[in-house]
């Protein structure tokens, strides 16, 4: 083998190693939660500990029950990739992803520190970081006061309505709370005179 030869073969294994290197540092970053570090993500302990693994069929919860966890929201990357009920992501929409809520779920956010609330779509699976319990369109998150400084909030998730395996919907507790409210506020405020 000549020696232009033996040498352009050298090149090319540095250039196919600087590649996978790459390549592979592309992917830890996109896979790197927003609360981690990159030191972090180097370290393997702390990474495999919160990181929990997608799962195709996650158990569903139909149950309508409250849930209090932490909330963050998409990264601009994932704007326009199709979600797991097969629509794209729009940020500027009120996409949500949940790891046990059914596809198609109404719920109530709240961000337990501001107080604000705002209603999502679940459309997504995820988020796969322990302790988060849905990830929020850019849009959604800023209306309930998480930022991108923050990344992360304390909520409340209230399903509204839950689909059924039979194609019926359950009303969950946020529409019950809201019906609640609704009665008692109607019964304490009196009406006003006739002809007023």
């Amino acid at each position: 083998m000549p020696i232009p030869t033996r040498c352009s073969n050298l090149v090319m294994i540095a250039v196919a190693a600087i590649l996978e290197a790459a390549t592979f540092g592309l992917t830890a970053q996109a896979a790197m939660p927003a609360d981690l570090t990159p030191s972090d993500v180097m370290s393997s302990k702390r990474t495999s500990s919160q990181r929990l693994a997608p799962t195709a069929k996650p158990k569903l919860d139909r149950s309508g029950k409250k849930r209090f966890g932490k909330a963050s929201f998409y990264a601009h990357m994932f704007a326009g990739r199709k979600m797991a009920d097969g629509k794209r992501m729009d940020p500027a929409h009120n996409n949500a992803a949940s790891r046990t809520l059914p596809l198609g779920t109404m719920a109530k956010v709240t961000n337990l520190e501001t107080g604000k609330s705002a209603v999502v779509t679940i459309q997504d699976r995820g988020p796969y970081v322990e302790g988060r319990i849905v990830d929020l369109s850019p849009a959604t998150a800023r209306e309930i006061g998480i930022t991108p400084r923050k990344g992360v909030a304390k909520v409340e998730v209230a399903p509204l309505a839950v689909p059924m395996p039979n194609g019926g919907m359950k009303l969950g507790a946020g529409a019950q709370e809201a019906a609640w409210t609704a009665n008692n506020y109607r019964s304490a405020t009196p009406f006003p005179p006739v002809g007023w």
